[in-house]
């Protein structure tokens, strides 16, 4: 009898310390990884296998891709990841978004006559802001992971030694941006041999950025922003007429920042914080059509309301959003549903309303649509969404000389040049103007998506249509449709200005087409299928792992032990 008394108590006991969501997400049979490059995906299956767990498997993911996905991200950009531990609950982002040099100004890409200098902040060493990818890694590594970061970055190591075969997507945007690259010897040399793109299928050896991994895995951050790799970046991107400096490069943190929370007919969100404007504007969105039953509503009724709600959410953005280190962000305002009740009054079912006619018009800066995206779930239920970016294809075009590394052009996605300012003193896009040391605004928006059914991990590129998407496939995961099924939804998307609906080839039936118009809606249409979503689901009542690849891309999505 004591030694049952003594049992109970024992049980009792871990009751009351293990949080009461731990049992529930423990010791799944199997682990899911989606990624959009098959190297990456089995770079994580390979490190999990090792002992790794998912933190562990993001590293080997995250260096993998800037190997074989240059044209998405890479060692110069940066990113975001998302992270949830299953035994304690606990979940954070880290915020490896790139930084302005300290000599960066204002009015760094104007012109006398306060315009934009055509390419200036897009090509070149002068586009590029200080990486973040090389910090968040280390940083994921060192506070979450098991095994030495040498091991999770083995396979991208690897990679880059030995090459990998290049494939139909990275031509296609090497083809887009090959003007930009053809100016720097030390990016042609790697990227155009012979004058010109590889041929498909040729093997792509990328031994100056083996040696940069090695140097990182070797002595972590130091590896990178400071000693010879360190100087080896100053010295190029000035030469090249870039401005980075020494300091700029041993300053650089990557930092933890809480995600963003909320809620849609019964599910949990958890998605991207500022610098992200992603997480704000998905449940902004999602809360004003939280007001709707969208189940009965025709096609074109339908998507009316979703539009209605993405113009509010982006209006919002343009407005209010910046790096939460310079600005004030209204967070908490902007997600709050009563907000977002009062965003809803103003929705006529019959109509559409101009944005011209919501208050404080801004200009919107284009966005880049080229970045990268994955999602894991391990067998612990630990999760990773990890979206990450070196803005346009191939980034700036230029290879700092000796390392291997192409560099972002990240300053493109400030504001450079200030809109109208309103009644209310807001001048549209001061939020995110260029100011030394600050984060540029990003789309990006990392998600786990929760209710009974189950745990979704998803996000997706696309520059500033990546948060529209992914409110899109949350909609679907709301229907109850599988990851296979959240991939491959038809796209639309509007992001306030410019005042059009865009959308993909067969997104819209020549009915809904009509219909739209006939609500006062422009309509645009884009002449290629956007985005690369990977998503991976976790089934709480079968306890089956499932997952998707976007068939637009050239990704994998795997589930196994």
């Amino acid at each position: 009898m004591p030694e049952v008394k003594r049992l109970i108590c024992l049980c009792a006991a871990l009751l009351f310390v293990l949080p009461a969501n731990a049992p529930a997400e423990q010791n799944l049979h199997q682990a899911a990884i989606a990624s959009a490059h098959p190297l990456a995906t089995r770079a994580g299956f390979e490190i999990l296998k090792k002992g790794g767990n998912v933190f562990d498997a993001a590293v080997a993911v995250s260096a993998a891709l800037a190997v074989v996905e240059p044209s998405g991200s890479g060692l110069g950009g940066g990113g975001y990841w998302l992270l949830h531990r299953a035994d304690d609950g606990f979940e954070t982002m880290i915020d490896g978004r790139e930084k302005a040099p300290f000599a960066a100004r204002r009015n760094m890409f104007l012109d006398g006559r306060d315009k934009a200098i055509p390419k200036l902040s897009v090509d070149g060493a002068l586009a590029a802001a200080i990486p973040g990818m090389p910090a968040a890694l280390v940083h994921l590594s060192e506070r979450y992971g098991r095994l030495p970061l040498a091991e999770s970055l083995a396979p991208a190591i690897r990679y880059a030694e030995n090459g990998f075969a290049v494939g139909h997507k990275f031509l296609k945007l090497l083809k887009t941006r090959q003007q930009a690259v053809r100016r720097f010897a030390s990016s042609s040399r790697i990227f155009l041999p012979k004058g010109k793109p590889p041929e498909l299928f040729s093997i792509l050896r990328q031994p100056d950025l083996a040696n940069t991994l090695k140097q990182i895995a070797k002595s972590g951050r130091d590896g990178f922003y400071r000693g010879d790799v360190a100087a080896k970046f100053v010295k190029s991107v000035r030469e090249a007429g870039g401005i980075w400096t020494g300091e700029d490069l041993e300053s650089y943190r990557a930092v933890e920042r809480r995600p963003l929370k909320g809620d849609y007919r019964g599910i949990k969100i958890t998605s991207s914080a500022p610098s992200s404007s992603g997480g704000i504007v998905l449940i902004e969105a999602l809360n004003v059509l939280s007001g709707y039953d969208l189940k009965p509503a025709d096609d074109t009724a339908r998507k009316h309301l979703i539009v209605e709600a993405m113009r509010r959410a982006y209006h919002d953005r343009a407005l209010y959003l910046g790096d939460p280190d310079y600005v004030a962000v209204p967070a908490e305002r902007l997600t709050n549903a009563d907000y977002a009740a009062g965003l809803r009054s103003s929705i006529r079912f019959d109509k559409a309303l101009p944005s011209v006619m919501l208050a404080g018009e801004t200009e919107l800066e284009p966005e880049a649509a080229n970045t990268t995206h994955f999602s894991i779930i391990d067998r612990e239920g630990n999760r990773v969404a990890a979206t990450l970016s070196i803005n346009f294809p191939f980034g700036s075009g230029f290879v700092a000389d000796g390392t291997g590394v192409l560099l972002n052009d990240e300053m493109d996605d400030f504001a450079s040049s200030a809109g109208e300012g309103n009644g209310y003193g807001l001048v549209g896009g001061a939020a995110n103007a260029i100011a030394p040391g600050k984060r540029m605004l990003s789309s990006m928006t990392p998600t786990f998506l929760e209710n009974e059914r189950g745990v979704a991990v998803l996000g997706t590129p696309g520059g500033s249509r990546i948060t529209s998407m992914v409110l899109l496939a949350a909609l679907d995961y709301a229907e109850g449709h599988e990851p296979a099924s959240w991939v491959k939804v038809p796209r639309f998307h509007h992001q306030y200005l410019p005042d059009a609906i865009q959308y993909e080839p067969g997104a819209l039936s020549e009915a809904e087409i009509a219909g739209l118009a006939a609500k006062g809606h422009r309509l645009m249409s884009l002449p290629e299928r956007y985005g690369d979503m990977q998503a991976v689901l976790w089934n709480k009542k079968t306890r089956e792992l499932s997952a998707g690849s976007d068939p637009r891309g050239e990704g994998l999505a795997l589930v196994g032990p």
